[in-house]
């Protein structure tokens, strides 16, 4: 055989490299030839002669007059650009064209592959057909899961309320039953003073002035006895005494709520689904810790079926409707004829309650003391120690070891710590880049110090080193920082992303735990215990959360 037979054709990718440009190294473009008989795209070849005058692969002295026309190539690439497209062009695809080509085809072909058409059309459809039947079960499969865990929910749910309102019932039962006994008795103790008869002359013998020693004790005795017997006839013909009516049974007292309760009342409906969403929460979470201890979950119920989770929600409950405003105790009236901005961004407590910090706008800190202010009303207040500063002001905290040690936070995102005694600055710290919302002191490690900012970082400082010990990098801006009183590694940090994340320094990675719920910016968070974290929001909602437990 020969050689020129055993040759193979050259590959698809050998083909590709010889039809390369070797400027732009792609397929050629409307080729042009040189005249040193190299081939270009024609825009390649005529941008590289505009800065140079040589040939790019043989570097020969090359101008746009010695640039043709590649018609053989531009023929060949066409061919093959064909072929490639109908390597890649889909059956169908080739179908038609050859169709379009005048390809001579019987009717009797043409029946036939019509049939095998509308079969596989067939078949295409039903395949959709029972892929969409498909999915459409599988949403429904999923969204009856879905329904049948919110059905078992509320079920739980309703079984917690049923339990807990025989409890509440039975509870109110005994303590009306309470109240009727003693009402009983009361009454009882005045018809027992009522019975008794008076003796007249030890009355007279006292009015008379008569009797002496022992008998004018008597006397004494006696007065006691019938101003004691009057104030209870008072009593029993009091509304609270009154006897129960017919249709009720029940004291008229109780037909009527005050005011007070109405009001109580309200504020229950106004904030309803918080405080249902609380309810459920408790409830749910003792159920969980009676499941994990199953031995001991009855000893932690009382004896009147009372339910922690039950217990914990009433004193929420309480206290949610016990108070529905605040009384002023006194106003302080700082004004400075120098300065018309007066706006406090802050106002901060030294750690024995006796002095208070505010700072703002006013690019001043002012300390006052507390009792000079609620027991000296004034005109206008003059503070005892008054800084100014750089940039308007942001935050405050006081030192809760070294009573005259603050620290501040502003515009600029400059933390810094002040003595007040010499109205000094200690240490200046400026590596955040925007506004620094907030600062506070570790309560525990009065050395150490966490501040937030706009540049989406949590700084931790030591006042013993000039640059910042830890870093966190958030997704949101920072608006409140606070170390937690009981520890000087758990940092609770309020964000624009709404919010709370609870932080263990000892390993920043990610939070220890987040807590959501608010729709906007956490513009505040505070301790108000150990366990006990309180969130406030641009929503105008305030949070109550449990950092030992992760729960709202």
């Amino acid at each position: 055989m020969p050689p020129s037979l055993m040759e193979e054709e050259p590959s698809e990718s050998d083909i590709d490299k010889d039809v390369l440009c070797p400027i732009c190294m792609q397929i050629i473009k409307d080729a042009f030839m040189t005249a040193c008989g190299h081939s270009f795209c024609y825009m390649c070849i005529l941008t590289h002669l505009r800065n140079k005058s040589d040939c790019p692969c043989c570097s020969r002295y090359l101008t746009n007059n010695h640039i043709f026309p590649n018609l053989l190539l531009n023929k060949l690439l066409k061919k093959i650009s064909a072929r490639q497209s109908a390597r890649n062009a889909s059956p169908v695809e080739n179908l038609r064209q050859t169709i379009l080509q005048g390809c001579e085809v019987s009717a009797k072909e043409l029946d036939s592959l019509l049939s095998l058409l509308v079969d596989k059309k067939m078949k295409m459809e039903q395949s959709e057909a029972e892929t969409n039947m498909q999915i459409l079960l599988d949403f429904l499969n999923c969204l009856r899961k879905k329904k049948l865990e919110e059905l078992t929910q509320i079920q739980n749910d309703l079984q917690y309320i049923k339990e807990d309102t025989t409890a509440v019932k039975k509870r109110t039962m005994e303590l009306y039953t309470a109240k009727e006994r003693c009402s009983m008795n009361l009454r009882m103790l005045v018809d027992d003073f009522s019975a008794e008869k008076p003796l007249p002359s030890l009355i007279d013998q006292y009015n008379n002035g008569a009797i002496s020693g022992g008998r004018n004790s008597q006397g004494w005795i006696g007065s006691a006895r019938s101003q004691s017997r009057v104030s209870l006839k008072d009593q029993a013909n009091s509304p609270g005494f009154r006897s129960k009516d017919a249709n009720g049974g029940s004291d008229s007292t109780c037909n009527t709520d005050s005011g007070l309760t109405v009001a109580r009342k309200r504020r229950i409906h106004a904030q309803f689904n918080d405080l249902q969403e609380c309810y459920l929460q408790k409830r749910q979470h003792w159920t969980k810790q009676f499941n994990k201890q199953e031995d001991e979950g009855p000893t932690a119920m009382d004896g009147d079926g009372y339910n922690p989770g039950l217990q914990d929600f009433q004193a929420v409950l309480t206290t949610f409707t016990r108070y529905s405003r605040l009384r002023v105790i006194a106003e302080l009236r700082h004004g400075d004829i120098f300065h018309s901005a007066n706006i406090v961004s802050s106002i901060e407590f030294d750690r024995d309650d006796e002095m208070f910090a505010i700072a703002g706008v006013s690019r001043r800190i002012k300390v006052f003391e507390f009792s000079a202010i609620v027991n000296e009303p004034a005109d206008v207040h003059c503070p005892i120690v008054e800084m100014s500063t750089r940039s308007k002001l942001s935050c405050l905290s006081w030192n809760k070891y070294t009573k005259n040690h603050i620290a501040s936070c502003d515009y600029d995102g400059i933390v810094t710590v002040w003595d007040i005694t010499t109205r000094q600055s200690l240490m200046e710290y400026e590596e955040h880049e925007k506004r620094s919302w907030s600062v506070d002191f570790s309560r525990t490690e009065p050395s150490m110090l966490v501040s937030g900012s706009d540049d989406c970082k949590v700084k931790v400082w030591c006042t013993k080193q000039e640059a910042s010990v830890l870093n966190i990098d958030m997704k949101a801006n920072i608006c409140s920082v606070k170390y937690n009183p009981g520890s000087s590694v758990h940092v609770a940090v309020g964000s624009a992303d709404h919010r709370v994340h609870y932080y263990d320094l000892r390993n920043i990675s990610k939070p220890l735990y987040v807590f959501g719920g608010h729709k906007k910016a956490v513009s505040y968070v505070k301790f108000l215990s150990n366990h006990e974290l309180a969130s406030a929001s641009t929503d105008s909602t305030l949070r109550l959360w449990d950092v030992k437990e992760n729960l709202p």
